[in-house]
């Protein structure tokens, strides 16, 4: 098979995960009170616009329905174990929310988020997964997921200059504080019918800049984020190969991985960089692979590729961290690589996005990291 067909490999990946309960230059120190808004200026060197509005468009167009933007290009009967086909999830409506935020379309971002409470609200946070075909709320939430929403709204008060979005904020910060933390600690999810959390974090749930915007006293946000950050840096597997853990299980004070995956240990090298704790390796890697052209989507713990398959979403991550470094090297290569896999044929429904035409699959999570990859 060739490694430039699957390309959509990272939603599986992360939809699988969230169901199991399942982002160094100097930069300055930012305080939890600094501007949650990321440099955006490479995105505009590199003239992404046009780009960015074309894939806009393809989401907007192609990939999006009633309810909010479809898992896959093509449906299912939307009954699997993990979320398929025309199923929606607050995860692409809270990058889509990101999207909206952080290029200043406020009209966009009021009736996104509309729609994602429509959609997706429960009593303690908000459903990871909406299916239409079912009719079914799924009621367990996703940290994550909440957290990028909560981070959306943060970004909408800072580029708007209104409070209203911070107040909606502080209303699901409150409720994930309530239910998807205990003593301290961030948990996967909460599941409102059972009432009660799994049994440990999945490491690339661990949005450490996002913790720190959450509405609680000096001492709580500091417990939790000084708790999160050494379970994060903590599971750093060796110089060797710079990548993380999947897992930190609290009842037996132990991570725990299968085969690594790129797209996590990505997220979590990203979430480090933006309060500055990252690796120094792990960028170097990370560097060495876009260039070469070789960061393939899982690896074995010691480093060895496990498969030749490559992803929109991997070069959309590093191209973030890229900007969030302020390493316009590291965000060319990686949108250079990104672009590789754009869908360029007039005839073709999936034509401006990130998909694979023989089979007509394009899913949002690529699509949405795109995006905001060529917004940063």
């Amino acid at each position: 098979m060739n490694k430039r067909v699957v390309l959509y490999m990272s939603i599986v990946i992360l939809s699988f995960c969230m169901l199991t309960a399942c982002k160094k230059s100097a930069l300055p120190v930012q305080t939890p009170d600094a501007s949650i808004l990321p440099p955006k200026h490479y995105g505009e060197a590199m003239q992404m616009q046009e780009n960015r509005s074309g894939l806009h468009q393809f989401i907007i167009n192609e990939l999006t329905g009633e309810f909010g933007v479809f898992t896959n290009y093509l449906d299912t009967d939307q009954n699997a174990d993990a979320a398929s086909g025309h199923e929606v999830l607050s995860e692409s409506q809270g990058l889509l929310m990101r999207y909206y935020a952080l290029t200043g379309q406020q009209a966009a971002f009021d009736a996104e988020w509309a729609l994602t409470q429509q959609t997706f609200n429960l009593k303690t946070g908000l459903s990871y997964r909406y299916s239409p075909k079912q009719q079914k709320k799924h009621s367990i939430n996703a940290a994550v997921d909440d957290l990028r929403i909560i981070r959306a709204l943060h970004e909408a008060g800072e580029q708007f200059k209104d409070e209203k979005y911070v107040k909606d904020a502080d209303t699901y910060g409150s409720r994930l504080y309530e239910h998807n933390t205990r003593n301290g600690y961030l948990y996967d999810f909460y599941d409102e019918g059972y009432k009660t959390t799994n049994a440990f974090i999945t490491l690339c749930y661990i949005d450490l800049k996002t913790l720190q915007k959450l509405p609680l006293s000096s001492k709580q946000r500091l417990k939790l984020t000084e708790n999160m950050q050494e379970i994060a840096k903590n599971g750093y597997l060796s110089d060797q190969f710079p990548f993380y853990e999947t897992r930190y299980e609290y009842e037996t004070d132990s991570y725990s991985s299968g085969p690594i995956h790129t797209v996590e240990s990505l997220l979590t090298i990203l979430a480090l960089v933006e309060v500055q704790q990252h690796n120094p390796l792990s960028i170097q890697y990370v560097k060495e692979q876009v260039r070469a052209g070789t960061l393939y989507g899982q690896y074995t713990r010691e480093g060895k590729p496990s498969n030749d398959i490559q992803s929109t979403a991997i070069y959309a991550i590093t191209a973030i961290i890229g900007s969030q470094l302020g390493d316009g090297a590291l965000y060319e290569d990686s949108i250079h690589r990104m672009n590789a896999f754009k869908v360029q044929d007039a005839g073709s429904p999936l034509n401006g996005g990130f998909g694979y035409v023989p089979k007509q699959q394009a899913y949002s999570f690529d699509n949405l990291m795109a995006l905001l990859a060529y917004t940063y």
